[in-house]
């Protein structure tokens, strides 16, 4: 069992988590129960798939979650894509969180990788 408050995917999920949330608090008004709910519940759910398979008894069951997690930070992404396109996010913000979401799903996929070896 790991100690997902140690997992420094954990620690990096939480940040974008308040990232994300700061960034859809200057979305329209009327995106409230789409883009800014979509992506919220997406950026949430990353974290607390990690954390929750910290706690499974076996390594393969743990990378499962960590697969949940990363397909949560696709479907995040895709948001952030369309926000964009609408014109809800500039450029430098954009890069700025887009690369901070390739980058975790580099090293989600990693300790998945790693977790599925042993």
């Amino acid at each position: 069992m790991h100690n997902f408050r140690n997992l420094e995917i954990w620690k990096r999920s939480i940040s974008l988590v308040t990232e994300i949330y700061k960034l859809t608090n200057s979305f329209p008004q009327q995106e409230r129960y789409g883009l800014i709910s979509q992506m919220q519940r997406a950026a949430v759910s990353c974290p607390s798939n990690i954390a929750e398979g910290s706690a499974k008894s076996s390594e393969k069951d743990f990378a499962r979650f960590l697969e949940i997690s990363l397909g949560s930070l696709l479907e995040l992404e895709t948001e952030l894509i369309v926000s964009f396109n609408l014109e809800y996010v500039d450029s430098i913000r954009f890069n700025e969180i887009q690369a901070s979401l390739i980058e975790l799903q580099k090293m989600i996929n990693g300790f998945k990788n790693y977790l599925n070896k042993e």
